[in-house]
C-alpha cells in the first residue's frame, strides 16, 4: 500500500533521530506511534474518516499533531474534558511545533460559559446575592481581575472552584447573551476568542463545544466551522453519548430562576419597570421550587410519563406554565425599552414553548400508537391539540437535590452527526484508548453513522505480560447478592496487604462505595473516599500518601492519570453495565428490540466491554508501571459472554490464585496454594 507524502514525513519526524527525539526531552520513538501518524496523515490527505484505536501509552497526542501541523490544513482538535483542552493547547501543542520549527497559528476556543461577560459581572455588581462573605470576596477578586485579564478564561483563576455559584453570575449563555446589542460587546471575550479561533490554523476546542455548534445551540463557533479542513476527534468513545444530548433539548431549574433574577435586575435601567415585572418575576421563582417540591415523590429519574401520573406535579407545570406567560406579559411592552428586557423576554418565550413541547409532544413511548395508527387518518393526528408524531426522541426528567432537567433525548444521533460530516468535507479523525469490542469497530461506527471507515487497532507498546497481572478471586457471590460488596472487600485484603495499599477500587455504585468505606475505615491504609473532597484534590491527596487506597464511582474510570508506584492495583467490583433506571439507555434497548436486534448483544454489551476498557486503563500509564488488575464479577468465568470481555483486555497473564499476586509483588509465604491456577496470557 503506498501512502502519502504526508504520512512519510509524519513517520520520520516520530522515528528515531527524527525531529522530535532531538528537540523534546524523554521523547522515545515507537513504531505503533508511527503507524498511526502516517495512518492519520493519509485520511487528511483523502479528507477521508478513520477510526483508530491507541493502545495507553501509544502517545495518540503528538501522533496526530504531526501530521496536523504539518499538513498547513486548518484543523479543529476536539478533546473529551476542558482539563484536557488545557494541557494539550498548553503543554503538547508548543512543545510539537517549536520542536517541528513551523510557524502555524493556534488558538484555544471554549464555550461561552468559560469567558468573563463584563455585562453580567456589571449587573451583579452591588446586589445581595451572595450566600457567604467568601462568596463576596471572591466576586472581587474576580472584579479585580477583569481589569487585568487578556483572555478572559476563568480558568485563569485557580482559586475558584468549578461548581462555584459565581461563574452563572459573571458568565453568559446562549440564551441570555445580548449579542451585538450588548454594550461591551468591543471588549467580549467570547467574540474575542472567536476571531482567534478564525485566524488560527489549529484550532483546540471540546466535545461539548463541538457539538453545541454542530447542532447550532450558537454556543461557540458557527463561522469557523466551513473554513476547517481536517477535525481530530480525541476521546471519541464520549461522542455518541453526548451528541444525544446536543441533538436533543432541554429545561431545567436553574435557567429558569435566572431569568426571574435577571429580569429584576433589569428593571434598575428602566423607571417604573419594578412595578409591573416584581410580582410575575417573583412568582416564577417560587412556582420553579413548588414543581421541584412535587417532584420529591418520583424516582430520582424517570420517563415523562411517569411524572405525569402524579396530579400534583401535573398541577405544579401548569402552574409553572400559568408564571412563565404572566412574565411574558409583563415584558412584552418593556421589550424596546433596553436590550436586557428584548433578552429577557426572548428567553421567556423559548422556556415557555420547550415547557410545552416537553409536556405535549409524542415521545418513544408513545410512538408505536402512532406509528401503528390508520395513515388515512392523518388529519386526526395533526389537529390542533393533538400530539406531534414522535421524531424517534425519548422525554424524560431527572432530579438534583434543590433543581430539575426535563429532557429529549433522540434516540441515534447517526443520522444528523453523518449529515454534518458530509457537509463539510472535511478529514475526520477519531481516536481513543477505547472504540473497538473484541478488536472489531462495529458498534462505535453505527453509533455514529459510518459506512465502512477505514479503522485501526495502535496496540499498546507496554511489556504487558510482565507489568501486570489480572486475578478473578474464587468463590465470589452473583453480583446481585446481599452480601456482595462484603464479600468483594473480603476478597480484596489480601491483594491490599499483599500491595501495601496504593490502589483504586471502582464501584459500579455508591451504595457500593459507602459500604466498602465503612468497611475499609480501620485498615492500615489511607483512605481516599470519592465526594469527600473534590476529584483533583483527592487524586493529589492519594498521590502524596504513597500507600492509600481511593475508593471511586464510574466517573474515576477514566481521565484518572496516576503513574509510578503510587498506583499499583485497580479492583473493579461489578461489570459497568448501564444503571438500569437510565429512561434514555431503556428506551434505546427496547428501539433495538422493535427493530429486531438483540439489546444485550448490540448495546449493554459492547457498552459494558468499553467501560471496563476505561477503567483497566487506568492501572498501567508508563513502561516502568508494574501492577494487578482485580475483576471481581464471577460472571466473567460463568457466564458465555465473559470471553467478549477478555478478548477486549490487553494480552497480560490471568490467575484465579491470590498466591500469584503476592508473588508479583514479591511477597514470600511458606504455606503452599493447592487452589493455584494460572488461566494464561491473552
Amino acid at each position: 500500500m503506498t501512502t502519502s507524502r504526508l504520512a512519510d514525513a509524519s513517520r520520520a519526524v516520530l522515528a528515531d533521530g527524527g525531529s522530535l527525539s532531538r528537540e523534546i526531552d524523554g521523547f522515545r520513538p515507537r513504531p505503533a506511534q508511527q503507524d498511526l501518524s502516517a495512518a492519520i496523515a493519509d485520511a487528511f490527505d483523502a479528507r477521508g474518516v478513520l477510526l483508530a484505536e491507541a493502545g495507553t501509552g501509544t502517545g495518540k497526542t503528538f501522533a496526530y499533531l504531526v501530521p496536523a501541523l504539518l499538513s498547513g490544513k486548518k484543523t479543529i482538535i476536539s478533546t473529551g474534558t476542558r482539563a484536557l483542552q488545557d494541557q494539550l493547547y498548553h503543554r503538547d501543542l508548543p512543545r510539537v511545533r517549536n520542536a517541528l520549527g513551523v510557524g502555524h497559528k493556534s488558538a484555544l476556543l471554549k464555550g461561552r460559559a468559560n469567558y468573563l461577560c463584563h455585562y453580567r459581572m456589571r449587573q451583579a455588581q452591588g446586589e445581595p446575592r451572595f450566600a457567604t462573605r467568601e462568596q463576596a470576596a471572591q466576586f472581587q477578586r474576580i472584579v479585580a481581575w477583569s481589569g487585568r485579564t487578556r483572555m478572559g478564561d476563568l480558568a485563569e483563576l485557580e482559586e475558584l472552584a468549578e461548581d462555584s455559584p459565581l461563574h452563572a453570575l459573571v458568565t453568559s449563555t446562549a440564551e441570555n447573551c445580548l449579542g451585538t446589542e450588548c454594550p461591551f460587546f468591543q471588549e467580549c471575550f467570547v467574540v474575542a476568542a472567536r476571531q482567534r479561533a478564525q485566524a488560527a490554523d489549529v484550532v483546540v476546542v471540546n466535545h461539548h463545544l463541538l457539538l453545541a455548534d454542530l447542532a447550532l445551540k450558537q454556543e461557540g463557533f458557527g463561522e469557523i466551522l466551513p473554513g476547517a479542513e481536517a477535525f481530530v476527534i480525541d476521546e471519541a468513545h464520549q461522542l455518541p453519548e453526548l451528541a444525544a444530548q446536543f441533538f436533543g433539548e432541554s429545561l431545567s431549574a436553574r435557567p429558569l430562576v435566572e431569568l426571574s433574577r435577571d429580569a429584576l435586575l433589569e428593571c434598575r435601567q428602566v423607571a417604573s419597570a419594578l412595578a409591573t415585572v416584581q410580582e410575575p418575576a417573583r412568582d416564577l421563582e417560587h412556582r420553579v421550587r413548588l414543581l421541584r417540591n412535587a417532584m420529591d415523590e418520583l424516582p430520582v429519574r424517570g420517563t415523562r410519563r411517569r411524572a405525569q401520573e402524579v396530579p400534583a406535579v401535573e398541577d405544579a407545570f401548569d402552574a409553572l406554565d400559568d408564571s412563565l406567560a404572566a412574565l411574558q406579559d409583563a415584558l412584552r411592552p418593556l421589550a424596546s425599552t433596553s436590550p436586557g428586557f428584548d433578552s429577557c423576554l426572548a428567553r421567556a418565550n423559548e422556556f415557555r414553548e420547550r415547557l410545552s413541547r416537553w409536556r405535549n409532544e409524542v415521545d418513544h413511548d408513545a410512538a408505536v400508537e402512532v406509528d401503528d395508527a390508520d395513515e388515512g387518518d392523518s388529519d386526526a393526528a395533526d389537529a390542533p391539540g393533538k400530539k406531534k408524531r414522535s421524531d424517534g426522541s425519548v422525554l424524560w426528567y431527572e432530579l438534583t437535590a434543590r433543581g430539575f432537567r426535563l429532557s429529549r433525548t433522540p434516540l441515534d444521533v447517526a443520522g444528523p452527526l453523518a449529515q454534518h460530516r458530509a457537509r463539510s468535507q472535511a478529514a475526520w479523525v477519531f481516536t481513543s484508548a477505547t472504540l473497538a469490542v473484541g478488536g472489531r469497530f462495529e458498534h462505535f461506527s453505527i453509533k455514529l453513522g459510518l459506512w465502512q471507515p477505514q479503522t485501526m487497532l495502535a496496540p499498546s507498546p507496554f511489556d504487558w505480560g510482565s507489568q501486570a497481572l489480572c486475578y478473578v478471586p474464587k468463590n465470589l457471590p452473583e453480583p446481585s447478592a446481599r452480601d456482595y460488596t462484603a464479600a468483594v472487600i473480603d476478597a480484596v485484603r489480601p491483594v491490599l496487604e499483599a500491595s501495601g495499599g496504593r490502589a483504586f477500587l471502582l464501584f459500579a455504585s455508591h451504595r457500593a462505595l459507602r459500604e466498602s468505606a465503612e468497611l475499609l475505615k480501620d485498615g492500615p491504609w489511607p483512605l481516599f473516599v470519592q465526594g469527600e473532597a473534590p476529584r483533583s484534590v483527592l487524586l493529589d491527596r492519594f498521590r502524596a500518601s504513597g500507600n492509600g487506597v481511593l475508593l471511586g464511582a464510574a466517573s474515576f474510570r477514566e481521565g484518572v492519570d496516576v503513574a509510578g508506584d503510587a498506583l499499583s492495583v485497580v479492583v473493579i467490583d461489578k461489570l459497568p453495565f448501564a444503571a438500569p433506571d437510565d429512561p434514555v439507555f431503556e428506551a434505546r434497548l427496547d428501539a433495538i428490540r422493535r427493530n429486531g436486534g438483540v439489546p444485550f448483544r448490540d448495546e449493554q454489551l459492547p457498552q459494558a466491554v468499553i467501560a471496563l476498557k476505561q477503567g483497566v486503563g487506568r492501572l498501567i500509564r508508563t513502561e516502568r508501571d508494574r501492577g494487578v488488575l482485580v475483576l471481581c464479577d464471577p460472571r466473567l468465568v460463568n457466564r458465555q459472554y465473559g470471553s467478549v470481555f477478555f478478548n477486549s483486555l490487553p494480552p497480560f497473564p490471568k490467575t484465579r490464585s491470590v498466591r500469584h499476586v503476592r508473588e508479583f509483588f514479591g511477597v514470600t509465604e511458606s504455606a503452599h496454594d493447592p487452589q493455584q491456577q494460572l488461566l494464561g496470557a491473552g
